[in-house]
């Protein structure tokens, strides 16, 4: 292969670059990016191929290596698509392609700005250190714009087992996001230096340094998890009663009259569903066959009915507060304020009735409310389907039941890395997730957030609790690991004690810090590279005019 340009290898040694045979070579490495974003899609819940995470970054990196920024775009765009279009399926399986794939490629977007960012810093020693630190500026982008951010999909969010999982409890999502992309980067430097060795097999001079770039390479990609493994060694294990004093805790799943869209067409049977459950439960204390619990959690939309307005559901949840003896975290629909509707989760004791409240803070665009409701008309009439907006709570939900510090996230909010922090911070023992993924049916919707809950036990060492309506309702130990889990569209009810803990994790007293610090260093690496081409055309524009 002849090249008129010289890159830079890990170890700074040069190494041939993308010549005139670019062009030529741009399909296959089409076709790589496209094995790249399927293998990140594979390596996500549903399939689970969790080492195949590594194989994204990877791809990327050897698809763009060498290659100008506009390829790097178009590559980075490419490896979206694969990957986004199939872990996105849900968010079109009750209204169409329409929805879905515009949202696929909206996100594929900011792969292209990775994969432009890519290949202008593949030329820099350490290139894989800011391959890896882009991947999580490029995140840090997606997760917070546009409407607020969508960060769904990000790397770290698909190691629910495994030695990266730790590093979550002292960086958050972002630092196992930089790790899962740091190994992809330098396993893809390992291939270009076994590719190296193996064109200058009979050169002398060149297979000593080619040699040394390749053990590095290979070294640098086993101490990574390594470093995750041995960070193992201090964090909470798998016990929910160690730790603080511990609650009896009531999960009640109960279910929907069907799936899809028109699930709160029958709102009320959604409510009684959860009172019968509930009364159920109350019956199991008294024959002495489950334990009285100290708190009660349903989940998002367990009442869809305003029962601060409607009587008849407010003496339905009181009933079922009174059987079973204990405050009912319900999760309801509220008018107000003034045209607006309101996610909230209420605090109803059996005694004095509704008590404190969280309103959602993140609802979420095109689902919960549309802004730019003509001009998104315009692409389909599936946003009448939201015939009020939500409008969004501004107080973070740490609420008291029964002497427990709740931290109540609602549905998507768990992938929102501010809020889950926010709720900790404020005092919370344990996390709630309220949810309910009955419009998205039979989809790996409810194992995706399942797996954000666990990424946000091991960050901030809570007992973490997922109620749904129709599933997956689960409870998730502070390592991570999942101790009950119901079944999609199944009633179901758990009893649990949970240790209400304290323990301030190094992830929750960095906050946003690590994430700050590797988008700064990502970003720095790309205006190293990009500032003095822009200084150099400058000068040769003011040299043609002169």
């Amino acid at each position: 292969m002849s090249s008129a340009a010289t890159v830079a290898t890990p170890s700074g040694t040069p190494e041939p670059a993308a010549g005139p045979a670019r062009g030529r070579r741009l399909p296959w490495r089409t076709v790589l990016a496209v094995a790249g974003g399927l293998a990140l899609w594979l390596a996500f819940p549903g399939w689970s191929v969790q080492g195949l995470a590594v194989v994204g970054p990877m791809a990327l990196a050897l698809a763009v290596r060498g290659e100008r920024a506009r390829s790097g775009a178009w590559l980075g765009f490419v490896l979206g698509l694969a990957f986004l279009v199939p872990l996105l399926s849900w968010t079109g399986v009750y209204v169409g392609a329409f929805p879905w794939l515009a949202l696929a490629i909206w996100q594929a977007t900011y792969y292209a700005l990775l994969g432009a960012a890519t290949a202008a810093t593949s030329r820099l020693p350490l290139w894989p250190l800011w391959t890896a630190m882009l991947w999580v500026a490029d995140e840090a982008l997606r997760g917070r714009w546009f409407l607020g951010g969508f960060p769904w999909g990000r790397l770290g969010l698909s190691q629910t087992d495994g030695p990266f999982l730790s590093l979550a409890a002292y960086g958050g999502v972002p630092l196992v996001s930089f790790a899962v992309a740091l190994t992809g980067a330098l396993l893809a430097a390992a291939v270009l230096a076994l590719v190296r060795a193996w064109r200058t097999a009979g050169d002398d001079a060149q297979r000593p340094t080619t040699l040394r770039a390749g053990a590095l390479a290979v070294v640098a990609v086993l101490a990574v998890p390594l470093v995750g493994a041995l960070a193992w060694l201090p964090l909470p294990g798998p016990s929910l009663t160690d730790g603080g004093p511990t609650r009896t805790v009531a999960v009640i799943q109960g279910n929907v009259p069907r799936a899809g869209l028109e699930f709160n067409a029958q709102r009320r049977a959604v409510l009684d569903n959860h009172v019968e459950q509930t009364l159920e439960l109350a019956a199991a204390v008294e024959r002495g066959d489950a334990q009285q619990p100290d708190l009660v959690l349903w989940p998002e939309n367990s009442s869809d009915i305003d029962p601060y307005t409607n009587a008849d559901a407010a003496r339905a949840i009181d009933r079922a507060a009174e059987a079973i003896d204990a405050p009912i975290l319900v999760g309801a629909v509220v008018e107000g304020p003034g045209r607006y509707l309101s996610n909230t989760a209420i605090v109803w004791d059996p005694e004095s009735g509704p008590g404190e409240t969280y309103v959602k803070r993140h609802p979420v665009p095109l689902a919960e409310y549309v802004p730019a409701r003509s001009f998104f008309r315009f692409f389909t009439d599936k946003v009448d389907l939201v015939r009020r907006d939500f409008r969004a709570g501004d107080e973070v939900g740490v609420l008291d039941m029964a002497g427990t510090r709740v931290g109540d996230v609602i549905c998507f909010e768990v992938v929102y890395d501010g809020l889950v922090h926010d709720t900790v911070d404020a005092g919370a023992g344990m996390l709630v997730v309220q949810t309910n993924n009955a419009t998205f049916g039979f989809t790996d919707e409810s194992e995706q957030q399942l797996a954000a809950s666990r990424l946000r036990a091991v960050e901030y060492g809570r007992t973490v609790v997922v109620v749904a309506t129709s599933g997956i309702s689960a409870i998730v130990a502070p390592d991570g690991s999942v101790v009950r889990s119901s079944e999609l569209f199944t009633p179901a009810t758990f009893v649990e004690d949970i240790a209400q803990r304290d323990s301030t994790t190094v992830a929750e007293r960095l906050g946003a810090w690590p994430e700050f610090l590797l988008t700064a260093l990502g970003l720095g690496a790309l205006v190293a590279v990009v500032g003095p081409g822009i200084a150099r055309r400058r000068r040769a524009r003011r040299s043609r005019t002169a």
